[in-house]
């Protein structure tokens, strides 16, 4: 027995020959659904049935983004995705990415080639987007005047500044003539002076939101040189005109907070902005005030007046040391003065007197130290401690002292 597989290889292989089919690899099926189950995970599994036979189907969690409406038993409805082999229980099915109902298919198509075509013209490109001015004065909005989205719009804006204004740009959404009527809308309001644009509808089919899928009504926003929201149906909705707006918001309402800034919060903002203004005001004030405070004091130092109380005040120590040095210099010398009166005084001649010794001096008044100074007859005076004593000379004899002066 030659060429013996196992199963897994055979599933493999089966699988393998799936994956190379280019046609299955991207299909459009048309059926019935049948046997629709939504499970916990978020996969939906369902079969595609018509008069000849069945498929299985399922979609993943992450593919339901797009999918704008609930599977039912019974619906029409064609399913783009992908065809390969669930190599466990070794049958295929088809894995869906997109669904939509039965009769839209051929709008579908004509809507992802428009798609494709705008898209490679760089019409989605981010850098051409303008953007969103934050405070806008006058919003235009161009839709149908009596629709629930200008109602919407209106009520929204009105309560997040009632200040802006609403210039509505009346246009048929919906049905023959509803293109040309958004663009003339468009181009109508592009002859004001709004700031932004909102452009758009309430939500309904794919058929009730086609005019926004046309190609002249892309263009006319792509040209708008001035900022066009998107607003087109509701949040699971996509037209060509979402791609190509300088913003797209999921509803009306949405746009209308996404054009108009809230009154309440400027305002607030504009309070913490003041608050934080007054708190550097008055940080900077105390700074100021600090520093006028020292070059004030560095002024009074540095003024005449001080300059001249500084020299008043050094003069009068001067002068007060000057008195000190003086007085200690006078106080020196008194007690010099008192000793040297002392020793004076031991050598005064009174003193002497007092002790019992004499003074005697000629009539001339010359102190007579010897006797060749006088002699017999010569008239003479003797101070004693009581008085003085005039007398005459009789005689006069030398007599010789021993010399007191001389030492062995």
């Amino acid at each position: 027995m030659k060429n013996v597989y196992t199963v897994r290889q055979v599933n493999s292989y089966i699988k393998n020959m799936f994956v190379q089919d280019f046609m299955l690899n991207r299909i459009y099926v048309k059926g019935e659904i049948s046997n629709c189950k939504y499970h916990t995970s978020g996969h939906i599994y369902f079969s595609l049935k018509d008069e000849s036979g069945t498929i299985a189907c399922v979609m993943f969690a992450g593919s339901r983004a797009g999918l704008s409406f609930r599977l039912q038993e019974g619906q029409q409805v064609i399913v783009l995705g992908s065809v390969s082999v669930y190599e466990r229980d070794g049958r295929y099915q088809l894995y869906a990415k997109e669904i939509v109902r039965d009769g839209l298919g051929a709008l579908y198509e004509k809507f992802e080639a428009l798609k494709k075509e705008l898209e490679e013209m760089g019409m989605f490109a981010p850098e051409y987007k303008q953007p969103i001015p934050r405070y806008v004065r006058s919003v235009g909005v161009v839709t149908a005047p009596t629709g629930a989205a200008v109602r919407d719009i209106i009520n929204i804006a009105g309560r997040r500044n009632p200040c802006v204004q609403i210039i509505l740009s009346p246009a048929q959404v919906q049905g023959e003539g509803a293109a040309e009527s958004i663009v003339s809308a468009i181009h109508a309001l592009e002859k004001t002076d709004v700031d932004v644009i909102i452009a758009g509808r309430g939500g309904g089919s794919m058929e009730d939101l086609w005019a926004f899928n046309e190609e002249a009504v892309a263009r006319a926003v792509f040209e708008c040189r001035i900022p066009v929201i998107s607003a087109v149906g509701h949040e699971t909705d996509t037209t060509i005109t979402d791609f190509v707006a300088d913003l797209r918001a999921p509803t009306p309402s949405a746009a209308a907070e996404l054009a108009v800034y809230d009154l309440r919060e400027a305002l607030e903002r504009m309070n913490e902005y003041r608050r934080k203004l007054n708190r550097s005001i008055r940080v900077c004030i105390d700074m100021e005030r600090a520093r006028a405070d020292q070059l004030g004091m560095r002024l009074k130092y540095a003024h005449p007046r001080q300059k001249l109380s500084d020299s008043r005040q050094y003069a009068a120590d001067l002068e007060n040391r000057l008195r000190r040095q003086m007085e200690e210099k006078l106080s020196g010398e008194r007690h010099r003065l008192s000793l040297y009166a002392e020793k004076m005084k031991g050598l005064s001649p009174l003193l002497k007197l007092s002790q019992g010794f004499s003074y005697t001096q000629t009539e001339n008044g010359q102190n007579i130290k010897s006797i060749r100074q006088t002699g017999p007859g010569s008239r003479i005076e003797i101070y004693v401690s009581d008085g003085v004593i005039e007398a005459g000379v009789t005689s006069v004899s030398p007599v010789k002292y021993p010399d007191t002066h001389k030492t062995d």
